[in-house]
């Protein structure tokens, strides 16, 4: 007898072969038939109607401090993610010196936009070196699984102390204890190692990412002691197609290590995706391993007067009344003298405000929170309203922050968005040199929300897209499934076939969609985060426990540390 069997669900089995009707038999946490007829089971699912998924990987995820303390690892365990990969970028936590700690958080602080006062309150470092590091996450117990790579941004520091923190060069014997280090937590139980290498990754101080100037001989030396794994980083994205891809390229060649290279569309160079992908073409047919990661919507930044950037904030006014509660802000806000003041008033500041306020409203939209379009028309956006109205853009956006009780949400897109539609990010998904990630799960608390993006990956382009083409699918679930998996070579997930992980989700496809954003005060010390959970997740089970049932936790934790491959 087996211990669960779904029955009639339409499977999507994550291989990317067409969807079928079918049953999926699991047992001791392992599906072990998938087919008709399967036999008795302690548990029966009835998923006539719905969608049968593996559950999804999620390779680009910043967890490293609330693995320490969350259990549940919200977002992703909100739209069913199984398993998450973090570290990405060059920022973590381990290797992390005692005296590093407070200037570890400042960097990820600054970075990643997670509140300090959460990681001061959150993280207990009960570790020093990287494997003490996954020690403690292992002695943890998750609603998903979970899994590590060595960020270059804490491991110079703890190698090269100030000197590293300063980004100055490396030298030989920096670069042979490094790439010892790293060789040691791939050893146990890394999956990979990251890096930053753009001038926007900052700490809060305003310092670059330790790594961010390193040179090739840096790189390759560390890629070098790899034992496995993924080279991961961040780049400026101009520069991927010429002075980047020539280390890439030798690297990849030189040790085998996969490179990973986040893929957007920068607004100032909004073809050099294009060059991207003519590399990755000339890669695939010289069979040297380089993918580009890209996510499934424009990098956007959800803005709120309880977040931590909007447009008023360029303005004297904000500034006096930035420290009064956000009940407090409202009311300010809508006195009618000091509503004049910012609508009217031209800041003496060099043109900031003109710049970073009024000169964005031409992509800065006033959205739904409760259905926001990610794909909206550049004729809606507030500077094109504000010439149809004859009102000024920031008026527009005032009212909309004031609305639904001072909680009305804008949109503005940063990247990826530069054609005005998402075209650029489905001819990057179709590519065979890309791969899903980007959604920076634990990350970007009070300005993105993009965790979710399982959800919209099903829901955008598999459902509801009106303003282009779709995508299949079987696609859309291959490509956040068996292809994530397989990057970072966990072979015993990412499909729904025998000898698998019981990793799956049964889905209500048609009501699947997302509830209200909204600025909760969950983190330790209730600091802020933007939330949006999932709906319409009927069961998730994490090898083969149930941990969700209708969009809510069922208390199970049957995730754990993945060390290494399989």
């Amino acid at each position: 007898m087996h211990d669960l069997v779904i029955r009639g669900g339409t499977l999507v089995d994550g291989t990317g072969s067409p969807a079928v009707v079918a049953d999926v038999a699991v047992t001791g946490g392992v599906i072990v038939a998938v087919g008709e007829n399967l036999g008795h089971a302690s548990r029966t699912v009835d998923a006539d109607g719905a969608l049968v998924t593996p559950g999804f990987v999620d390779v680009h995820t910043h967890y490293d401090a609330q693995a320490s303390w969350d259990p549940y690892l919200t977002p992703s365990s909100w739209h069913g993610v199984t398993t998450a990969v973090m570290g990405n970028c060059g920022v973590g936590f381990a290797p992390a010196a005692p005296d590093r700690h407070e200037w570890l958080i400042e960097l990820m602080e600054g970075v990643e936009d997670i509140p300090g006062a959460a990681l001061t309150d959150g993280i207990d470092w009960q570790w020093e070196t990287f494997p003490q590091y996954l020690d403690a996450l292992d002695a943890r117990r998750y609603a998903i699984d979970i899994a590590a790579q060595v960020p270059h941004g804490a491991l110079r520091a703890y190698v090269m102390g100030d000197r590293g923190a300063a980004n100055e060069s490396a030298t030989d014997a920096d670069i042979a204890e490094m790439a010892r280090l790293v060789a040691e937590g791939l050893s146990a139980g890394a999956l990979g190692f990251t890096t930053s290498r753009t001038p926007l990754h900052r700490s809060r101080s305003g310092e670059l990412v330790p790594g961010t100037t390193a040179d090739a001989a840096e790189l390759m030396g560390i890629a070098s002691a790899m034992p496995h794994g993924v080279v991961q980083f961040a780049p400026y994205h101009p520069d991927v197609p010429t002075s980047e891809w020539q280390w890439m390229r030798e690297l990849a060649a030189a040790t085998g290590r996969t490179v990973s290279v986040n893929l957007n569309q920068p607004d100032q160079h909004p073809e050099v995706w294009r060059d991207v992908l003519a590399r990755l073409d000339e890669a695939i047919a010289d069979n040297v391993p380089i993918v580009a990661q890209v996510g499934g919507r424009g990098v956007g930044l959800l803005m709120c007067l309880e977040g931590s950037y909007h447009p008023l904030m360029f303005h004297p006014v904000w500034a006096e009344i930035a420290h009064l509660t956000h009940a407090e802000q409202v009311a300010a806000l809508r006195e009618p003298e000091r509503r004049h003041r910012l609508i009217t008033e031209m800041p003496d500041d060099g043109g900031l405000f003109e710049r970073a306020a009024l000169g964005a409203m031409w992509k800065i939209w006033a959205v739904d929170r409760a259905d926001i379009d990610y794909e909206p028309l550049p004729d809606d956006s507030l500077a094109a309203r504000a010439t149809r109205e004859g009102r000024p853009a920031i008026e527009l956006a005032l009212d909309q922050l004031l609305s639904d009780d001072g909680r009305g949400f804008l949109y503005s897109t940063f990247f990826s968005y530069s054609y005005g539609d998402l075209s650029f990010i489905h001819d990057a998904q179709l590519h065979p040199g890309t791969r899903m990630g980007l959604a920076d799960a634990g990350a970007h608390c009070r300005v993105i929300c993009d965790g979710g993006m399982p959800t919209f990956m099903l829901t955008h382009w598999a459902r509801d897209r009106q303003r282009g083409p779709r995508l299949p699918l079987e696609y859309v679930v291959h490509r956040q499934t068996r292809q994530t998996a397989d990057l970072y070579g966990l072979g015993d997930r990412g499909s729904i076939v025998a000898g698998q992980r019981a990793d799956i989700n049964v889905i209500d496809f048609e009501r699947l969609g997302f509830a209200p954003a909204a600025m909760a005060h969950d983190l330790p010390g209730g600091a802020p985060r933007l939330v949006q959970p999932g709906r319409g997740y009927l069961h998730t089970f994490v090898a083969g426990v149930e941990t969700v049932t209708d969009d809510t936790f069922t208390g199970e934790l049957p995730g754990r540390l993945v060390r290494g491959p399989r």
